[in-house]
C-alpha cells in the first residue's frame, strides 16, 4: 500500500513538473526568446531554429510523462516486459510525432524516434 501511494505520488509530481515545464516554459521562455532578432539561422532560417527549440522543449515533458507511466506500472506488479516495452515504445512514437510535425520533417531526430518506438514495441512483443 505504501509503495503504491509513493509511486502514484511521484508520478503525479512528474505530471505537475511536466505541465509547469511546458506551460511556463512556453509562456516565459520560448515566446520571449523567439521575439529576439538575432536567433541563429539553422538550415537557412530562424523559423527552423524556433520550431526545433519548441519541439525539443516539449519532448522533454513527454519523456517525463513516459517515466511517470513507468512508475504507475511499477505500482501494479508484476511489471511485464511487454508493458514496459509499450510504455517506452509509445513514448518514443510520441517523440517521433512531435519531431516530424514540429520540424516539418527537417530535423533528423524523427527517423530515430520512430525506429526506437517501433523496435521497443516489436522486440518486447516478439
Amino acid at each position: 500500500m505504501i509503495m503504491e501511494i509513493g509511486l502514484y505520488l511521484a508520478a503525479f509530481l512528474i505530471l505537475l513538473v511536466g505541465m509547469a515545464h511546458s506551460i511556463l516554459g512556453e509562456r516565459y521562455i520560448l515566446t520571449r526568446l523567439f521575439r529576439r532578432e538575432n536567433l541563429p539561422k539553422v538550415l537557412g532560417s530562424s523559423e527552423f531554429t524556433a520550431r526545433t527549440l519548441r519541439f525539443a522543449w516539449h519532448v522533454t515533458t513527454v519523456a517525463w510523462l513516459g517515466l511517470a507511466s513507468v512508475l504507475i506500472a511499477l505500482a501494479h506488479p508484476p511489471v511485464t516486459v511487454k508493458g514496459l516495452g509499450l510504455i517506452v515504445g509509445g513514448t518514443f512514437l510520441i517523440h517521433f510525432a512531435i519531431s516530424v510535425v514540429g520540424s516539418r520533417g527537417k530535423h533528423l531526430s524523427w527517423p530515430l524516434f520512430l525506429a526506437i518506438g517501433v523496435l521497443a514495441i516489436y522486440a518486447t512483443h516478439a
